[in-house]
């Protein structure tokens, strides 16, 4: 059976034929199949993702940046009149969400898929010169008050080199007596969010191995580990209810959203790096991953997030989704020990 986006889903239900199918994707995916599942040499899966700029979905969302270095217009949101702005005769789905089309999340996009910083060129310093957030018209670099916009500058700053220990140091200040953080803390909630929380987590995890990091900033990320531990990813910290149907239904791209196997795959690699083993109290997501598992061997799209994007890079909800099912694959496998500790986040950048 032909996927809407060209190769047929697995012959079989056999790993072997997954990972075909997978492999049988845009580089973006393809380089991560190629090093935390087939375990290629370096300088395969690196010869793959250096193809992330000239080809395929890298490419065509390098096409849309504008030339004073933004994506429609805008910092966080598409300005109005520009390419990535929902217009009045979007599809009722283009306005479901805010649009994933400005500069944040193209950044995001391409971070994620590998692109090299070099394609980007001198992007940083003209994001530096004209970009500013919605929020104060405060600068692009220095972030503003929203944890997520603050993880996702952080990332990207990391990735461009524009990133400084202030930006790292924020979320020391402003972590949440239960060790999360709260994107609406700016309106007086003073309770984590596991979205906000995964978020900053990720951030701050990259933030030391690209910097090594400070003892603060590490003591503000076990905190925030532990945080999601004590919930066991899945259930309310308070009464241990499960969490929404959204923490178990898994989608690609994730974007903002929280979920178990996005968790997971966190703590699959801070696990790696700093060097400790499996923490029990990951068994019970682990097992909501694995009964996610579809008769072929693959796991669907659970969920789309709507908002008006440049273009799908991800199956239909109901389909099988690559993004989804690599996931889940290296998940598994770092649990249950068949992937080598090196191949996790090995040199992101």
């Amino acid at each position: 059976m032909e996927t809407p986006h060209g190769a047929a889903r697995p012959a079989d239900a056999s790993e072997a034929a997954v990972i075909d199918w997978l492999l049988d994707s845009d580089p973006s995916l393809r380089w991560q199949v190629e090093r935390d599942l087939t375990e290629k040499p370096e300088e395969v899966w690196r010869q793959t993702r250096a193809r992330t700029a000239t080809e395929g979905f890298g490419r065509r969302l390098l096409e849309q940046q504008d030339a004073d270095g933004q994506w429609s217009g805008g910092a966080y949101f598409p300005a109005q009149g520009t390419a990535g702005y929902p217009s009045a005769d979007d599809a009722p789905r283009d306005r479901e969400g805010q649009p994933w089309t400005a500069t944040t999340w193209s950044l995001n996009a391409l971070r994620s898929w590998g692109v090299p910083p070099a394609a980007l060129g001198h992007t940083a310093e003209r994001l530096e010169a004209n970009a500013r957030w919605e929020y104060e018209d405060l600068p692009y670099w220095a972030g503003e008050v929203d944890v997520c916009i603050n993880a996702f500058t952080l990332l990207n700053g990391l990735w461009l080199g524009r990133t400084k220990q202030a930006n790292a140091d924020w979320f020391v200040d402003h972590q949440m007596a239960e060790g999360g953080w709260n994107c609406e803390w700016v309106e007086g909630s003073s309770r984590a969010s596991v979205h906000s929380t995964l978020n900053a987590l990720e951030a701050l995890l990259e933030f030391e191995r690209v910097t090594g990091g400070s003892p603060d900033v590490r003591a503000a990320r076990h905190a925030g580990e532990e945080y999601l531990l004590r919930r066991h990813l899945l259930r309310r910290l308070r009464t241990g209810e499960p969490l929404t149907a959204t923490t178990t239904t898994f989608c690609h791209p994730h974007r903002h959203a929280y979920s178990a196997l996005r968790a997971l795959d966190y703590f699959r690699e801070a696990t790696v790096y700093d060097g400790g083993a499996e923490d029990p109290r990951l068994a019970e997501a682990i097992d909501v991953v694995r009964q996610a598992r579809q008769p072929d061997g693959t796991w669907l799209q659970g969920r789309r997030l709507g908002g008006k994007v440049w273009f799908e890079e991800d199956a239909p909800v109901g389909e099988p989704s690559r993004g989804v099912t690599l996931r889940a694959l290296r998940v598994l496998r770092w649990w249950e020990g068949e992937t080598r500790a090196g191949q996790a986040r090995a040199d992101a950048f």
